[in-house]
C-alpha cells in the first residue's frame, strides 16, 4: 500500500521501494527528490541551504498538496496503479509544469530508475510539454539558437560547450536539473525528458515568479551569486595565443601605456611552465616573474597567468600525484586522458585533497609573486577523446558526477585566494557548472572558430549562459583559432566583434592569429608557437583608430559596468540580457536573438553579418531610446532601420539615461 504524509516540512510519497519528496528551497521554490531502495541523500552539488520556509501541506486519500507563496504541487495517486504524478501551479492556479502521466494502458513512469547491473541507475524524467512554450537558458551550446524549445542537447561539457542545466520558461518558472551526471534533454513538443547516464537519485528544483527577474533573483539565493566584480574586471584585457617570454609581453604592455591606450590585464597563456602539471614558469623564458609582474603592477597593468589541470607523465609532481591518488584515474587501459604535447591526465577537483595539493603549488609559483588573476583553461575537462563512461572521481564516476568538475576547479583557487585574504575573485574559465558562478568564476566561450557564423552563435551563447546564472562571460574577441591580420576580410570581423566586445561582461581580446612565430629552446627544442601579432595596432592603423574609441567608451561606461556588476554581486542578475528580461510583457522581445540590453538602460544591437552597413532595431514601448552615435531620439514601440558604418554599433540609450555617453563613439 502506498503512503502519502507529511514528514517534518515536506510531502513525501512513498510506493513500491520508491521515495518521492517535495520541499520548500527557498521563496516560492520546491526541491523535488526521489529514489529506489534507498533514502535520499543531501546532496549539495550546485544548491545552498536555505532559511526555513513553513509549508502549507493537506494531505487527502489518493492527493497531497504542498503550498510555498507562490507556487504549489500537487501529487496525485493513480486509484488504479498507485503511481504518482506531479503537476506545480503559480499562485493564480495557474499550470506551471506537470509530469508526463502513465499514459493509460502505455503504463509508463513518470519517474523512471533503470537499474545498472552492479551499480546505480539510469534515470529519465519526463514532463508533458507545451508546445508553445519558450525556454532560455541551460548554457552555453554553439547554435544560433536562443529559445531552446524543440532543441536536443547534450548534459555534457566540451571545448566551447557548458553545460548548466537551468531554464526558464515564459509560462513563469525556473527549473533546475540538480544532478551532474552526463546526460541529456529533450524540449521536445509531445514531451520534455531529462536523462541522467548513472545517478542515485532524481533531484531538481523549481521556482514560480511574475517576472524573468524575480526567477533569477530566486536561481541567484539557490545557487550562489558572484563576487564583486574587481575594478580590474571592467576594462580591456589583452591577450594573443601566447607571449612566449618575459620581454615580449613587458614590451606589449609597454607599448600600449606608450599609446596611452587603457589597459587592466595582460596574460601569459599556456606553456610558459616547462612540463603541464609543473605549475610554475620556464626560468629559460621568464628568469625574473616576481620582476615582470612589478613592472607590471607599476603600469597599473594585472597579470593574468594560464592554468591547465593536466598532469604530464614527465611533470615534477605527476609520481607523487599519483601516488597521493590525487589524479583522474582511467576506468580501463592506461591512465592518459589527453594526448597533446605529451601523455597527460587530470589533476582530481573533486578531491580536497587534491584541490589543496594544487593550489599551494599555485601559491607558491604564482600567488606569492603578486599574480592574483588565473585563466583556469581545459575546465571541461577537455579529454582527448569524449569517452564520459571511462574515468573515475573521488567524488565518483565521471559519468555519474562529471558535469561538476568546472566547478570544482574553479572552487579550488576562489578558496585558496580567500583563505590567504583575497576579495572579490576573478578567474577565467572555459567551462562552467550550476553554482560555478559563486567561485568568481568568468567564463569564455572556448577555442571557437574566426568566422561570421561563430560571431553569430555567441550572442545566443552569452545570453543564455546569463539566464543560466553565469553572469560572468566573454569571447575571444575576433574568435580563437585562424584569422590573419593582415586579411582584409578578417579585419572587418574583428572590429565588428570588438565593437560587440565593449558590451559583454568582460572585453577581452584574444585569438591564435596566423602566420605563427616558432619558438626554439637553448636545447634545440620546437616549444609551441607563439602566434602572430594580436594588439589593437596590429590590424592597421585606421582600424587601430576604431578600436581605441571603443576601448575609450568601455572606459567611460566604467561607472555603468560597476554598477551592473553590483546587481549580479547583490541581486544575481545577469549583465547581458535578452529582450525580454526587461520587457516581458511584449510579446516580440522573447524572440529577439541579435539585439539584447547591457544591463536594464542600454540596447544593444550588434552588426553580425559579413558586408552589412544597416540592419533593423526594435525599440521596445514604454520608453524614448537615444541613438549613442548621433543623439537622435525615438519612441519606442517600432521598428527603425539604422546605418551602421563599419566603425558603428548600433546602441541605444533607455529615457535619456547615461547623457554622459552620448557622441563618445
Amino acid at each position: 500500500m502506498y503512503t502519502m504524509s507529511q514528514e517534518g516540512n515536506a510531502l513525501v510519497y512513498r510506493w513500491d521501494g520508491e521515495v518521492l519528496s517535495v520541499e520548500p528551497w527557498g521563496a516560492n521554490s520546491f526541491r523535488v527528490r526521489s529514489t529506489v531502495l534507498g533514502e535520499l541523500e543531501d546532496t549539495d552539488y550546485a544548491l545552498l541551504p536555505q532559511e526555513p520556509v513553513k509549508a502549507e501541506i493537506k494531505v487527502e486519500e489518493y492527493k497531497g498538496v504542498i503550498t510555498n507563496g507562490k507556487i504549489t504541487a500537487v501529487l496525485e495517486v493513480s486509484g488504479w496503479s498507485k503511481k504518482c504524478d506531479i503537476s506545480f501551479y503559480n499562485q493564480n492556479g495557474k499550470l506551471l509544469l506537470k509530469e508526463a502521466g502513465e499514459g493509460g494502458a502505455l503504463n509508463k513512469r513518470n519517474r523512471f530508475f533503470k537499474p545498472i547491473i552492479g551499480g546505480d541507475f539510469h534515470l529519465t524524467v519526463t514532463f508533458a510539454s507545451e508546445p508553445a512554450e519558450k525556454l532560455f537558458g541551460m548554457g552555453q551550446y554553439q547554435q544560433d539558437i536562443l529559445n531552446v524549445k524543440n532543441c536536443n542537447l547534450e548534459l555534457a561539457h566540451r571545448n566551447s560547450q557548458a553545460s548548466v542545466p537551468f531554464v526558464l520558461s515564459d509560462q513563469g518558472y525556473g527549473f533546475l536539473w540538480h544532478n551532474p551526471a552526463v546526460g541529456r534533454v529533450s524540449f521536445a513538443s509531445n514531451t520534455t525528458e531529462w536523462y541522467a547516464e548513472s545517478t542515485k537519485q532524481m533531484d531538481y528544483w523549481i521556482t514560480a515568479g511574475d517576472t524573468p527577474d524575480e526567477i533569477e533573483q530566486a536561481y541567484g539565493d539557490a545557487t550562489g551569486k558572484v563576487p564583486m566584480m574587481p575594478e580590474y574586471g571592467m576594462g580591456f584585457w589583452q591577450c594573443k595565443l601566447r607571449y612566449w617570454n618575459q620581454e615580449q609581453l613587458l614590451k606589449v604592455a609597454r607599448e600600449y601605456k606608450e599609446r596611452k591606450i587603457p589597459i587592466d590585464v595582460i596574460v601569459c597563456d599556456f606553456f610558459h611552465w616547462p612540463k603541464m602539471g609543473d605549475f610554475r614558469f620556464d626560468e629559460e623564458f621568464f628568469p625574473d616573474p616576481e620582476a615582470m609582474v612589478k613592472e607590471l603592477k607599476d603600469m597599473g597593468i594585472e597579470l593574468m597567468v594560464s592554468i591547465w589541470p593536466q598532469i604530464d607523465w614527465k611533470s615534477e609532481n605527476y609520481e607523487e600525484m599519483k601516488q597521493k591518488g590525487l589524479l583522474v584515474k582511467a576506468e580501463k587501459g592506461v591512465d592518459i586522458a589527453m594526448l597533446y604535447n605529451g601523455n597527460s591526465t587530470f589533476y582530481d577537483a573533486t578531491n580536497p585533497r587534491s584541490r589543496s595539493y594544487v593550489w599551494e603549488k599555485c601559491k607558491k609559483n604564482y600567488y606569492d609573486y603578486g599574480i592574483k588573476v588565473f585563466w583556469l583553461d581545459e575546465a571541461e575537462p577537455e579529454y582527448s577523446g569524449y569517452d564520459f563512461d571511462n574515468y573515475r572521481y573521488y567524488q565518483g564516476t565521471n559519468a555519474q558526477i562529471g558535469n561538476i568538475y568546472p566547478q570544482a576547479y574553479a572552487r579550488t583557487f576562489y578558496e585558496g585566494q580567500t583563505e590567504a585574504g583575497q576579495e572579490n575573485v576573478v578567474n577565467l574559465l572555459r567551462c562552467a557548472w550550476a553554482g560555478s558562478q559563486r567561485y568568481g568564476a568568468l567564463v569564455w566561450s572556448g577555442d571557437i572558430h574566426s568566422d561570421w557564423q561563430t560571431f553569430r552563435r555567441q550572442v545566443c551563447a552569452g545570453l543564455n549562459m546569463g539566464i543560466a546564472g553565469i553572469p560572468w562571460w566573454t569571447t575571444d574577441i575576433g574568435g580563437f583559432s585562424g584569422g590573419n591580420p593582415e586579411d582584409e576580410a578578417f579585419r572587418r570581423l574583428l572590429v565588428r566583434w570588438f565593437e560587440w566586445g565593449t558590451f559583454c561582461p568582460v572585453m577581452r581580446l584574444h585569438g591564435d592569429r596566423t602566420p605563427s612565430e616558432t619558438v626554439v629552446n637553448k636545447a634545440g627544442e620546437i616549444m609551441q608557437p607563439t602566434g602572430a601579432d594580436n594588439e589593437v595596432w596590429s590590424f592597421g592603423e585606421e582600424n587601430c583608430t576604431t578600436l581605441v574609441k571603443y576601448i575609450q567608451f568601455r572606459e567611460a561606461m566604467r561607472p555603468y559596468t560597476r554598477k551592473l556588476m553590483e546587481e549580479a554581486h547583490m541581486l544575481g542578475r545577469p549583465v547581458m540580457r535578452p529582450m525580454f528580461y526587461e520587457f516581458p510583457e511584449q510579446k516580440c522581445c522573447w524572440d529577439m536573438k541579435e539585439q539584447y540590453m547591457y544591463g536594464s538602460d542600454m540596447l544593444v544591437a550588434p552588426v553580425l553579418y559579413e558586408d552589412s552597413y544597416e540592419r533593423e532595431v526594435y525599440l521596445p514601448e514604454g520608453a524614448k531610446w537615444t541613438s549613442v552615435h548621433d543623439g537622435s531620439v525615438y519612441e519606442g514601440g517600432q521598428t527603425i532601420q539604422v546605418q551602421a558604418a563599419l566603425d558603428v554599433i548600433p546602441v541605444f540609450l533607455r529615457d535619456d539615461k547615461l547623457p554622459e555617453l552620448k557622441g563618445l563613439i
